[in-house]
């Protein structure tokens, strides 16, 4: 006799996943789980990719801890996630490291706009990054299901998995911590780009000082001076220079009956110019 349902397992109670012990999991506990701008457009790549669908299944067991081990390198992460098994799965994502040629050409385009290459110096990543990748004809995100790979030991015939989308998530927070994981993930690290920038912006220095120090000097009458078109002092709400000491909390003792945020007053305002009596001794 026949059975009535071929597929009775697929409708089966799932065996619930071994604890791990310092297993690596995410901090946040409920809402979205990207905070910075380019986590969230990490995962709102996914989403376009038609992977995104399917991240929350991963969420328990990136919240849980399941994750014993995860490593991001060059062109992809690798992960051991602990199921209901006792051997975990191993998991890998990769995406496409780029060459060398292609790395000079980003680092040359981000020195050739300061701003991008102070923004990474000091740390963040530049908003509009993409744009630079963009126009040496390069992605900084999976342009498209050729470039992102997804890979899971585990039985499970979805994709991604619930073992990968958890990698997804804390891969998402990671990104949050350090923006240059994702760069990593292309095929530069953090030290490796901070060093081609700093060297290319020296070379890019004139090489003369006398030259260098003569073309400042020629600026230096009108250097505090606004550009053409700009008016000399931007309109705006005025702060008073001693408004930081509305913040400072009250002080246990007080100098001969006066609080010591009141003495500190004219001081701040006579160094930011303003008509203020300095404090003097007795």
């Amino acid at each position: 006799m026949p059975d009535p349902d071929p597929f009775w397992w697929r409708d089966a109670e799932p065996a619930k996943a071994r604890k791990v012990e310092g297993g690596i999991q995410i901090n946040s506990t409920r809402g979205p789980v990207a905070r910075s701008w380019w986590s969230q457009r990490f995962l709102s790549v996914l989403e376009s990719l038609g992977v995104g669908g399917r991240l929350s299944r991963g969420r328990s067991y990136a919240r849980a801890g399941q994750i014993v081990s995860l490593d991001v390198d060059a062109g992809g992460a690798v992960a051991q996630v602990q199921g209901s098994r006792p051997q975990p799965y191993k998991v890998r994502i990769g995406v496409p490291a780029f060459g060398k040629a292609e790395w000079a050409a980003v680092a040359q385009a981000l020195v050739d706009d300061a701003s991008y290459a102070a923004v990474l110096l000091g740390g963040e990543m530049p908003r509009d990054i993409e744009r630079v990748f963009e126009a040496v004809g390069l992605s900084l995100f999976p342009a498209s299901n050729r470039d992102l790979s997804m890979d899971c030991t585990c039985p499970d015939f979805a994709v991604p998995c619930k073992h990968l989308a958890a990698v997804f998530y804390v891969l998402a927070e990671w990104f949050d911590a350090d923006p240059f994981q994702i760069l990593a993930l292309r095929g530069r690290d953090r030290e490796t780009l901070l060093e081609d920038l700093r060297a290319r912006r020296t070379a890019a220095l004139p090489s003369d000082p006398a030259a260098s120090s003569g073309a400042l000097a020629d600026v230096m009458d009108t250097y505090w001076h606004a550009g053409p078109g700009l008016p000399e002092r931007l309109a705006g709400a005025h702060t008073p220079p001693d408004a930081l000491l509305d913040q400072v909390p009250r002080f246990a003792i007080d100098v001969r009956g006066e609080q010591v945020t009141d003495l500190l007053r004219p001081a701040y305002r006579a160094m930011a110019g303003e008509d203020a009596e300095l404090i003097t001794g007795p």
